[in-house]
């Protein structure tokens, strides 16, 4: 709790995908994901959220559970797939990839 109140807590997400961004307006994030319509998330009290570019945002605040709980909601909205390693992804993370189909 100490560190939280003298540095608080980050986590960053990353998008990978043709299309895939984040748009940050006020308390109102909206994320394409490869989706026929953007997917708005509403950012909650106590927490900041910022977006260094398109396809990358970092979520600021106090409370480790709170950060890392909103940070793992907009990771669901298009978990990366094995394939291409498409999807929303924190900064970072290695995603381990599989081999596909082969032509016979």
């Amino acid at each position: 709790m100490i560190i939280g109140v003298t540095e608080g807590f980050v986590k960053e997400l990353e998008t990978v995908g043709v299309g895939y961004r984040f748009s940050v307006s006020g308390k109102k994030i909206s994320v394409n994901a490869g989706y026929s319509h953007p997917v708005e998330v509403i950012v909650p009290e106590g927490l900041e959220v910022e977006s260094n570019s398109n396809t990358e945002l970092c979520i600021k605040g106090i409370d480790k559970q709170q950060v890392s709980e909103f940070a793992a909601n907009i990771r669901k909205i298009r978990e990366p797939e094995p394939y291409k390693g498409k999807g929303i992804r924190y900064k970072g993370e290695y995603i381990r990839r599989k081999e596909g189909k082969k032509a016979a």
